[in-house]
């Protein structure tokens, strides 16, 4: 990131008489105001007002498909998304169930951002500032808007980057412990968790705050994540370790050269097109501060990362967002402050993030009428059309089920396009449909959770997403399925695989 342009404006020009307006007083107290948590609450509730509006996203149907056959790893992932499906699956199966989790994980992170910036040294207005910011950011709301593995890994990083810097800043080494506590439960949703521990242990390393590391404090952290990340670290070595090939899939799948272009502007304007400005003061901020400068290095290193190795998946980032929008926030409290007109700037920094969640609002959370989505420009297909026609698709696959059965051929397995597709038919399905199985293709394990019941398909291990593990894959080569089944059991018909989603208009719920 470059560094040598502020996007703090430069104070303005006084005359000699007129006082300078001096830096708000800071209170001693880490106490976030109370207008901070109304923030979150009203972040929360928006997101659970929206939650079911369109369906389900086609991980969420893997998740709660891998949810009924519970694990300590899987192919792609580790056990923890599965496991809260299966928790919310008490609630019935629909998406709003599996979306109160993520929504109180965003309403947290927009709290913890008020909590880093009394660690920064704001006064009330940066905190509640702080706190806005990060609830109007795109990435948070998007995040929490999908029970999927971002969204517990959002709160995951925020937690460890809040207790380790309340450890070094408050002199409180038993927040270590609860870094590491945090640590482990991160890995256990996504290994991703690696990339900050990593950062921040360089950072420690790079920074004042080295000395740290001669205490035993930061060492129980480390060793109690690692005691909670064991079972799916057990689980890979007894499996061939299938997320090496998992992260090596989706370095090829995310290296294309527009993303490599647009890698690092969408991790910047993942946090709102009108708060790049406070992102950058942010960044400044924590490089400029000693005791601040590993959290610089930290979120400078997993920029960089995420930039050359994955820039296709820029929300990769998106743990540091709390903090660096936190020190923003410093800054920009600072920048009022020094101002002859302060109202004027405090009006912009609020302006700034509202408008900018003004403008991504209607293309990443489901707000528009289905009927209408084609008509609005910049729609993120993961949160709309990712998520529409799911049950149009079943009702499709069971009209040609009951043909065939009317036909006197029954079919035995259904042979889908990728893993949604599957999952769709296995949640939403009738329980007479024939269990579905996804192409070897297709970068998830959806394969791995059995065969179909009646039949016994090709297994393939072309995929890194399917067949690594040690039961048989229910995976077809997506350009030769067989018309036999090898063990002599009635004829594998793919007599559903025609069907996709609907097109345009008829997408909706049923």
């Amino acid at each position: 990131m470059d560094q040598s342009s502020s996007a703090v404006p430069a104070p303005e020009a006084a005359a000699p008489a007129v006082t300078q307006t001096p830096h708000p007083q800071v209170s001693s107290s880490d106490r976030v105001p109370v207008l901070a948590w109304v923030i979150a609450a009203v972040f929360v509730a928006v997101e659970l007002a929206v939650s079911d509006r369109y369906g389900f996203l086609q991980d969420e149907l893997y998740f709660i498909v891998a949810g009924r056959h519970l694990a300590f790893g899987y192919v792609d992932q580790p056990p923890l998304a599965p496991l809260l499906t299966r928790i919310t699956d008490v609630f019935g199966v629909s998406p709003t169930p599996i979306r109160i989790v993520p929504a109180l994980a965003g309403g947290a992170v927009v709290v913890m951002a008020a909590r880093f910036a009394a660690l920064f040294g704001a006064g009330r207005f940066g905190r509640v500032l702080a706190a806005l910011t990060t609830a109007c950011a795109p990435v948070v709301f998007a995040l929490a808007h999908l029970g999927i593995t971002e969204s517990p890994d959002l709160l995951a990083w925020t937690v460890v980057l809040l207790c380790v810097t309340t450890a070094l800043l408050r002199r409180q080494p038993r927040w270590w412990l609860g870094a590491g506590a945090a640590a482990g439960a991160g890995l256990e949703d996504n290994n991703v968790m690696l990339l900050l521990l990593i950062g921040l242990l360089l950072g420690l390393v790079c920074s004042g705050q080295r000395s740290v590391l001669r205490t035993r404090w930061p060492w129980l952290g480390a060793g109690l994540a690692a005691v909670l990340w064991a079972p799916n670290v057990f689980w890979q070595a007894t499996h061939r370790w299938p997320q090496l090939a998992m992260a090596s899939a989706l370095h090829q799948a995310n290296s294309t050269g527009s993303e490599y272009i647009g890698g690092l502007p969408t991790q910047l304007l993942y946090a709102g097109l009108l708060v790049v400005p406070m992102v950058i003061a942010g960044f400044v901020r924590l490089w400029q501060a000693p005791d601040l400068r590993f959290l610089a290095v930290t979120g400078t290193l997993l920029v960089i990362y995420v930039a050359v190795w994955v820039p296709g998946k820029a929300y990769y980032s998106e743990g540091t967002c709390a903090a660096v929008l936190a020190a923003g926030s410093v800054a920009a409290e600072r920048w009022i402050a020094r101002a002859r007109r302060p109202r004027l700037r405090r009006a912009i920094v609020v302006a700034a993030p509202v408008l900018s969640m003004a403008i991504s609002l209607l293309t990443v959370l489901p707000v528009v009428p289905v009927a209408d989505l084609h008509d609005i420009p910049g729609q993120d297909k993961v949160t709309t059309a990712d998520t529409v026609g799911w049950p149009q698709l079943t009702r499709a696959v069971a009209a040609q089920d009951a043909a065939l059965v009317r036909a006197g051929q029954p079919p035995t397995a259904i042979f889908t396009g990728n893993y949604g597709e599957a999952g769709t038919l296995d949640v939403l399905g009738p329980p007479t449909t024939c269990r579905p199985c996804s192409p070897a293709t297709t970068p998830s394990g959806c394969g791995d959770l059995g065969r179909p019941p009646t039949a016994r398909c090709w297994r393939s291990t072309r995929s890194a997403g399917c067949g690594r593990t040690s039961r048989a894959a229910a995976c077809w080569p997506p350009t030769t399925p067989p018309t036999t089944c090898r063990t002599g059991s009635p004829t594998c018909r793919s007599g559903s695989a025609p069907a996709r989603r609907p097109a345009g208009a008829s997408y909706g719920r049923a």
